[in-house]
């Protein structure tokens, strides 16, 4: 008997030990909504609920020769991008998916959920000049954003100034997460035409380890099923507040969303 394969999605990213960000975020929600999730995996952490304790990159070869691999032979139809750390890293792969043309959601990732730097300094001017021009979507959270373009919002009305800012850089979409401000949560989405505002209800649970891991990989898979892009972040906007609403403790610190909360 043959079958037809789901919708394919490649994540470019870092390995989180403890399970919870990072690669195995991303594939578990790749699972989760029904497609197939493949790997590139650019650093290796050592890490856990209570932080980051090092991570190591790959060489650039190792990181093209996984991305050839998998383009070359199988494809994606959507990719999403996370720790890349140095700026040879993000410099190769923004070359190789500047090349194939799939749409690319970007996880401009700078620091852990503990605050553990995970990007080198000096690379974030390559993330400005040359990942974020190949995006689709970015998804920077406040710190991010203003690591990126020196904005600093202190309240909603600011959520606007931040995503003109990071459109400047060249995305097509950008999704500033408003999560950090007082208050309900509210994101915007823009592409400096349409704004679309994704507002939720703050939850009463510290377990959020993966949160911007799970958020990009959702609206990847989601891209990959045949969404336009605001639907594809209305819908990976439920399932992330699903998954943080069952938030789960683990070891002494951070505990990880619940990426099969669906299932449970």
């Amino acid at each position: 008997m043959s079958h037809v394969a789901p919708p394919l999605v490649l994540t470019v990213a870092g390995s989180d030990s403890g399970g919870g960000a990072g690669i195995q975020a991303d594939l578990k929600t790749m699972l989760a909504l029904g497609v197939h999730g493949m790997s590139v995996i650019a650093a290796v952490t050592a890490q856990n609920s209570l932080g980051v304790q090092g991570y190591w990159e790959l060489p650039p070869e190792a990181v093209k020769a996984q991305l050839d691999s998998v383009l070359g032979d199988i494809g994606a139809h959507a990719v999403k991008t996370g720790m890349l750390a140095s700026p040879v890293l993000v410099e190769t792969v923004a070359s190789a998916l500047a090349a194939y043309g799939a749409p690319v959601v970007v996880d401009p990732v700078g620091v852990s959920k503990h605050g553990d730097p995970l990007l080198a300094p000096e690379a974030v001017e390559v993330v400005r000049s040359r990942l974020l021009p190949v995006a689709t979507v970015v998804t920077p959270n406040l710190w991010e954003v203003e690591q990126l373009t020196s904005v600093k919002v202190e309240d909603e009305a600011g959520l606007r100034r931040a995503a003109d800012a990071v459109l400047e850089l060249g995305p097509t979409w950008a999704l500033i997460k408003g999560g950090h401000l007082p208050g309900e949560p509210v994101d915007l989405l823009t592409d400096g035409r349409e704004e679309h505002y994704f507002r939720a209800e703050r939850l009463d649970n510290r377990h959020t380890h993966g949160t911007g891991c799970t958020l990009a990989s959702a609206v990847a898979s989601y891209l990959a099923l045949g969404e336009d892009v605001p639907s594809a972040v209305g819908k990976a906007k439920e399932y992330v507040t699903g998954a943080i609403a069952r938030g789960f403790p683990l070891g002494g610190g951070i505990g990880p969303v619940d990426h099969a909360w669906r299932w449970r």
